[in-house]
């Protein structure tokens, strides 16, 4: 079955973080920019928080603060919901769906690796039963 290290294969490998100290308004342009919806927040190479367009909704506009003023860390989620390279897509689909969130940093060492979204994970969901589909009618016809 697939795991995450695997899933993390078929992306484009960039990871986009902001530091805590940036603005709000920078981390919205950057996940504007990459059209994404979460970035990580990172001290050097040490994942510290998410900030998600969920945080800006809720605790930037909701509470009529400047994005341009508030920092990130003063919005940003943490500590972070995370799993490990070998953690299979039914782990990862438990977690993002126990834990409420959409975006699941992969992280060995305290290195991040890369991000999954639940997006890539329903995709992954979709391809591996369209394949078992497929082997099922495949073993029917013969």
């Amino acid at each position: 079955m697939n795991n995450a290290r695997h899933l993390l294969q078929g992306k484009d490998g960039a990871i986009h973080a902001v530091a805590p100290g940036d603005s709000v308004l920078e981390a919205i342009r950057r996940m504007a920019e990459h059209h994404i919806g979460a970035l990580l927040v990172m001290e050097g190479e040490s994942l510290v928080g998410i900030v998600s367009e969920r945080d800006y909704a809720r605790k930037v506009i909701l509470r009529d603060r400047s994005s341009r003023e508030t920092p990130v860390a003063d919005i940003m989620s943490a500590p972070v919901i995370t799993v490990a390279p070998d953690a299979t897509l039914d782990e990862c689909m438990r977690t993002v769906t126990d834990r409420r969130v959409r975006h699941l940093p992969v992280v060995e060492g305290g290195r991040v690796l890369g991000v999954l979204s639940i997006g890539d994970l329903v995709k992954a969901v979709i391809d591996a039963q369209a394949r078992e589909i497929e082997q099922l009618q495949s073993y029917i016809s013969t």
